[in-house]
């Protein structure tokens, strides 16, 4: 077993990328949700939190993500925003923003002095977007050559792997130079998650090796492993069509710079359905605060939400065996808040999801975070237009029906998919508690924590599921 240097500021040459991860041990963050649990087999009691599965996105979910001690967190690469919109455009590969942001979220505290806050200041740090191109180039040149004062504190074997992954992601871009990568307001952990991606040409690698640096014991989990782009579409009910995460959620002005990838380049992994993305718009400087000011309604609600291949085709991707295998065997299950149809929807659409959530033994919760308030995508949507859009989309067969007698797709009821629905009491969307009871789902109020009380907490949620496990 490896132990942290003595102090955690001093640049040790020899503390280890498994160090054991460093948190406050104060009685103020005990596990809320630690109880006393039978396992099925024996009468042995024993002290342990939940296993809990959470479903979310980026920003929505990172706010509550504290709040669960054994969680598994499933998050979608679709997203095609920010300076993932870059990486897309000229290397390819998965979406890994949603996936760092989390990562980076759920690095253990620390002092500021110490290691940890250092190595959490550089992959936190994204570069300027006001600034010439130039000048964006220089500072990259700066962090990649280990020059940036962003290293200091950082112990030379994490800034030399660190580093290591950075040469290799600048590689692949100096091998698509002609694609002019743009690195304003790019995310420097962003780029060594896609260096190592690349290099190991296994996400879920690129996740461990993340883990391992940041002393972090976080669980998660893409819902689909694949090196090549997942691109998402949204049928509307008026026939029109929305493609990516982007164009769905939260459209921009495309850069002046966006030029169209050839048909014909190779990209770096084979073909297998999904590879060659569809065009993609250059680096999408997009600031979430624009969302929560106001947003302009799509013409049609959304009626569905699917994959696509790089011409445009409908595809149903194969999930990872290991989000369907934690959906099976968690004891709880959370649709958090956030982008219900680009963040949410998107680890729901995917085949063997439905059947694992409503055919566990173990699953003794299934709750629903209600966001605070509307947005682009559920304009003028109700508790229960949420509540029926989850089961809609996981009673959707996802692969194309066997032929034969005898395959009758399985419709699940409500209450197989949803069996709480946890609300802000100062929400404004609408709550018929009467309908949801009816349909099977218990509804738990909860209050928030901004002045308008819009907004949940750690605090807020753990309340809630222990409250509903008990």
């Amino acid at each position: 077993m490896f132990h942290s240097p003595t102090h955690d500021g001093d640049e040790s040459p020899s503390s280890s990328v498994f160090d054991l991860p460093v948190q406050p041990s104060t009685n103020s963050t005990k596990p809320v949700l630690q109880r006393l649990r039978t396992t099925p087999d024996t009468d042995v009691h024993s002290e342990s939190p939940p296993q809990v599965v959470v479903i979310s996105g980026g920003s929505g979910g990172n706010t509550i993500c504290n709040a669960f001690d054994n969680a598994c967190f499933a998050l979608p690469v679709s997203d095609d925003g920010g300076s993932s919109s870059e990486i897309i455009r000229v290397l390819g590969g998965p979406s890994i923003g949603d996936i760092r942001s989390r990562l980076v979220r759920l690095i253990p505290s620390a002092r500021p002095s110490s290691v940890l806050s250092a190595i959490r200041e550089i992959l936190s740090y994204r570069l300027p977007a006001n600034v010439s191109e130039r000048e964006a180039r220089d500072e990259w040149r700066d962090i990649v050559e280990g020059h940036s004062p962003l290293w200091a504190g950082v112990p030379n074997d994490r800034k030399e792997t660190i580093r290591g992954f950075l040469v290799h992601f600048e590689g692949e871009v100096l091998k698509r130079a002609h694609k002019n990568f743009s690195f304003l307001n790019g995310s420097i952990g962003n780029y060594f998650l896609s260096g190592a991606q690349m290099f190991f040409r296994s996400l879920p690698s690129a996740i461990f090796l993340f883990s391992s640096i940041t002393n972090s014991q976080a669980n998660i989990l893409p819902v689909i492993v694949t090196n090549h782009t997942v691109t998402i579409a949204a049928e509307l009910e008026n026939g029109a069509r929305l493609v990516g995460q982007c164009e769905i959620s939260h459209p921009v002005n495309p850069s002046p710079s966006f030029e169209e990838d050839d048909p014909n380049e190779q990209l770096f992994s084979p073909l297998d359905g999904m590879a060659s993305p569809v065009p993609h718009r250059s680096n999408v400087m997009y600031n979430q605060d624009n969302k929560e000011h106001g947003y302009e309604p799509l013409k049609s609600r959304i009626w569905r939400l699917y994959y696509i291949n790089a011409y445009g085709h409908e595809v149903h991707p194969t999930p990872n065996p290991e989000y369907i295998k934690n959906l099976s065997t968690a004891e709880a299950l959370v649709y958090s808040c956030g982008s219900f149809w680009t963040s949410i929807v998107p680890c729901l659409a995917l085949r063997g999801v439905a059947s694992a959530i409503a055919r566990s033994r173990f699953l003794r919760a299934k709750i629903f975070l209600l966001n605070g308030r509307n947005d682009r995508e559920t304009d003028g949507y109700t508790a229960v237009d949420y509540v029926r859009a989850i089961v809609s989309v996981l009673n959707s067969p996802y692969q194309k029906p066997p032929h034969g007698l005898g395959n009758v797709q399985t419709i699940y009821p409500i209450s197989a998919f949803i069996t709480h629905l946890v609300y802000l009491e100062n929400t404004s969307i609408a709550i018929d508690k009467e309908e949801l009871t009816a349909l099977g789902v218990q509804c738990v109020g909860v209050k928030g924590v901004k002045a308008d009380g819009a907004q949940y907490d750690d605090e807020v949620i753990r309340k809630a599921v222990c409250r509903i496990l008990a």
